[in-house]
């Protein structure tokens, strides 16, 4: 299979890289990934570098969560925590599985990750987008970056603040690990 991938890294892209499935601190309670690489469809790494330009002269920088996400990762986290109010079905197909989604927070100037309610990967309802119910200060954030991304081109998902993908994210092909120049995950 050809892939058209580009690697989200610095100084190609001004983000903070911290894949939350490459450490222990995920919903697995174990690495996932083996390799802590970070990669995009060009077409959705297009869309990155501009949220990237439209948060810079506001102050702020892209910590990113997870992107590409090959099908063998999202059964993983299906066989923990079968959820499809916050996972998609991986016989379905994730548009983290295509490399067209990317899951991220806004930092400041001093590289703190701005309070949004919850952390990323809280599967709960306060997760979701437009809850009244989290400080004020979270709710804006959560606008700010849900206005940043959607100006750059990318979909919310309703459900996870953090989760940002293509419009037609279906018609990418599901990535395996295989596929990948180097094997992200860990072995069995």
């Amino acid at each position: 299979m050809k892939l058209d991938l580009v690697e989200i890294v610095p100084p190609d892209f001004d983000v903070d890289v911290t894949l939350a499935y490459a450490t222990d601190a995920n919903l697995t309670g174990r690495p996932v990934y083996r390799n802590a690489e970070c990669w995009l469809h060009r077409d959705a790494a297009e869309k990155l570098a501009v949220a990237i330009a439209l948060a810079k002269p506001l102050g702020y920088r892209l910590r990113i969560f997870d992107a590409l996400r090959p099908s063998e990762a999202q059964w993983a986290l299906w066989n923990v925590r079968p959820d499809p109010e916050f996972l998609a079905d991986p016989r379905r197909g994730s548009p983290h599985s295509r490399g067209v989604a990317v899951d991220l927070t806004l930092l400041d100037a001093d590289g703190r990750e701005l309070d949004m309610g919850t952390g990323f990967d809280a599967f709960t309802p306060l997760s979701h987008h437009a809850r009244t119910d989290i400080p004020v200060e979270a709710q804006r954030n959560r606008l700010l970056l849900m206005g940043l991304m959607t100006s750059a081109g990318w979909d919310f998902y309703r459900n996870e603040w953090w989760h940002y993908q293509l419009f037609d994210a279906r018609r990418y092909a599901l990535i395996a690990d295989a596929d990948l120049p180097r094997s992200m995950m860990q072995p069995r």
